[in-house]
This record gives structure tokens, sequence and C-alpha cells, in this order.
């Protein structure tokens, strides 16, 4: 194992997006592999940091697909569950702007499934943050057990968590009900406004950002697609500009931001603990640096984050 390396933990999910068909009365699907956790697993990875990622890969052709996916982005798959139960399947709707929308079919599917023996094996001693979120928190039976995976994590690790709201799947009030219980547990908050609009509905993001630091987050992220992000520090407020970049659609875009986030205070020594001592303009260069990540990942189709090289063609911000 790395000395230093993030741990993601989560869902992968077979991405399906419609194509045209070769007949009429036909659907072709195109699926390309997902999920939020996966994603960011995957953008840490290309983007240069050690990786490790935490997930129940069934040994259908789906999680098949998903394993070979994660290795070739060089993502550390060591301790991955596998899983008898079958792969989660999205089918994705893009609408004019590339936005989509998801139709899941996730019953008693692998990514739910964890038990607590699956997760006590896990040696986080290198670790210097765990990422996790999006369904691993509230589906069950797996839900408790993450969270009570993060409880013993916290000590030794800083803690970063995006809700990623499925309303589909999960209703909001169960995400409202889990979410100071989180707060507590993270240190980094990272949520869409999107989010923000289904667990605190007509909420200004200043004031959910206070909220949220009250309930224990330290660093609160909201990202708001074309009109940038909000970060807040204990407080302390910086808006950042999103990168103009012309959109192929936007799927990954907000997982690929949380990699660059992570991966630019991670390269900088920052992660490890409870961000004591992180300033504002260090917030502000990880947000531009994960503003740039995202921007790249709009460019193409589907949850396909750049590589560090790809990211020359942007001038950088201080290095990453």
């Amino acid at each position: 194992m790395s000395a230093r390396q993030i741990t993601v933990l989560g869902e992968c999910v077979a991405d399906a997006f419609a194509e045209p068909a070769r007949a009429s009365g036909e659907l072709a699907l195109r699926v390309l592999p997902g999920g939020g956790p996966a994603n960011t697993a995957v953008s840490l990875a290309r983007l240069g940091t050690p990786a490790r990622f935490l997930a129940r890969l069934s040994g259908d052709v789906f999680g098949r697909l998903f394993r070979a996916h994660l290795e070739a982005s060089g993502v550390d798959l060591s301790d991955a569950v596998a899983a008898a139960e079958p792969s989660t399947l999205a089918v994705a709707e893009l609408d004019d702007q590339g936005q989509a929308a998801f139709s899941f079919h996730a019953q008693n599917t692998a990514d739910w499934q964890w038990s607590a023996e699956e997760l006590a094996r896990v040696d986080l001693s290198g670790t210097t943050c765990v990422h996790t979120g999006s369904l691993a928190l509230v589906r069950e039976p797996g839900g408790a057990v993450v969270e009570e995976f993060l409880a013993a994590a916290a000590p030794h690790a800083t803690i970063s968590i995006d809700p990623n709201v499925r309303p589909l799947l999960v209703r909001p009030e169960v995400y409202r009900a889990r979410l100071a219980h989180w707060c507590a547990l993270a240190d980094v908050l990272r949520l869409s406004e999107d989010d923000l609009g289904l667990l605190l509905p007509d909420t200004a993001p200043e004031q959910a950002c206070d909220l949220w630091h009250a309930a224990g987050a330290r660093l609160v992220v909201i990202t708001r697609g074309g009109d940038g992000v909000l970060a807040s520090l204990d407080g302390e407020r910086i808006q950042v500009p999103a990168v103009a970049t012309e959109v192929v659609d936007t799927v990954g875009a907000g997982d690929s931001f949380t990699a660059g986030l992570l991966h630019h205070l991670d390269s900088r020594g920052l992660l490890g603990g409870r961000l004591t001592g992180l300033r504002l303009d260090e917030v502000a260069e990880a947000c531009v640096f994960g503003t740039r990540v995202a921007a790249l990942t709009c460019s193409v189709a589907g949850p396909n984050p750049p590589w560090r090289e790809d990211l020359e063609q942007f001038a950088t911000v201080g290095g990453a």
C-alpha cells in the first residue's frame, strides 16, 4: 500500500445512454462505467493521487467492465469485495444542455450490501482522507455500516462526504434526517446546487453553509454549474467562477471536481487531519483546480475524467 493515499468508498453504476438503434422498435444503449464514488476514485488516480476504492464488485458483465475501467485508470482494488449480487444499472436521458436525468435499477444489487466484517479488514494506516457519499450512506443494509466505518476512520484521516441526492431511489427526507450526523463526521462537505435545493429548499447557500458548519463540517463547498463554486471555511467564504468549456454532457462533473479539490489539498500536505491551519486562499486554489478538472470532464461524453497531462491546456495556478 502507498505511504499516502485517498480511500474512496461507494458504488459503481453502469451508466446506460440511449443511442440511435439500427432498426425501428429497438433501443440501443451505450454503457459506460460510472457511479459517483467510482468516478471520484478514477479521477483521483488519473490526476496522480494514489487512490484506493472500496467497492462491492459483481462478477457480472457490468462488474467486469467496472473492474477493467478502474484498474486501467490506476485505482487500487486490493480491498474490493467480490460480490455475488448483480451490478446497479442507471439509464440516463440527456437534455439539450447535456444535463442527465437517471432512472435506476438498483433492487438488491451489490453496492448496498456492506457488512461490518468486510470493512473491518480494511487497513487505513496509510490513508490521508476517506471520501464517500451518494447512495452508500443511505441505502440499507450497508448505510449504517459505512457510517460506523467513517466514525472509526475520523480520528486518523480527513473525512469527505458528497451527499449526491438521488430522489428517485431514496426520498430526500432520508438524507435530511442523516445530514447533521454526516456533518459531525465530515471535515469536507461537497454538494451541488441541486442537492441544496432538495435538502434545504428555499434556503440561501450562505445560510446552508452556516447550518452545516454548526453541525460540524469545517469546509463546505457548493458547486453551481455554470455559476462556479461557493466555498465556506468556518464561515469565511469565497466564490470561484466556472471554467468556460463546450459542454458535451455534465455526467461526472461534480465527482471530478471533488477529486480535483482533494488532489490539490493532498498534494500540499493539507489532508490527514481536521484541516487545522487550512487557509481560505488554499481552499480557493483547490477550487480553481477542481473547476478545471470538471470542465474537461464536461467536454467529453459520459463520466470520463481527464488525465493529469490533459490539464496542460489550462494555465495552472500555483501548480498542481
